[in-house]
């Protein structure tokens, strides 16, 4: 079973506007042999745009949480080994959650979906 980290627009993008998802990327979010997760550091970047006022939510936070629970996204938290790797990381743009989400797809073996170019830019699996 293929394991996939979402990024955090395609998270976005999969429950508000999922016109902007690529056809191969909406086959993946539905189909039921694949494992999607989901870093909390998307979560964390959610709750601090949307603090800022930068992401409209017009439920808040709740809509996120329900549309994971009702997709059957996993959570995957931030450990020892994932802060390592990201540290280990070479700096080609400064995004920290996305440098987060690349050290996790890395340490774990997961294959990102992501329309990011500069994800695609480190050495990690993606799919668009």
């Amino acid at each position: 079973m293929t394991n996939y980290l979402l990024d955090t627009h395609v998270l976005l993008w999969s429950i508000f506007e999922s016109y902007k998802l690529s056809e191969k990327s909406k086959r993946i979010l539905l189909d039921r042999n694949s494992r999607k997760f989901i870093s909390i550091s998307s979560i964390w970047e959610i709750s601090i745009k949307y603090r800022i006022g930068k992401l409209p939510l017009p439920n808040g936070l709740s809509d996120i949480f329900t549309e994971i629970e009702l997709n059957g996204f996993g959570y995957l938290g931030i450990g020892l080994t994932h802060i390592e790797k990201y540290n280990a990381l070479p700096l080609l743009h400064r995004d920290p959650f996305d440098g987060i989400i690349v050290a996790i797809a890395m340490s774990e073996q997961m294959i990102i979906i992501t329309a990011d170019e500069n994800i695609r830019k480190y050495n990690v699996q993606c799919v668009w």
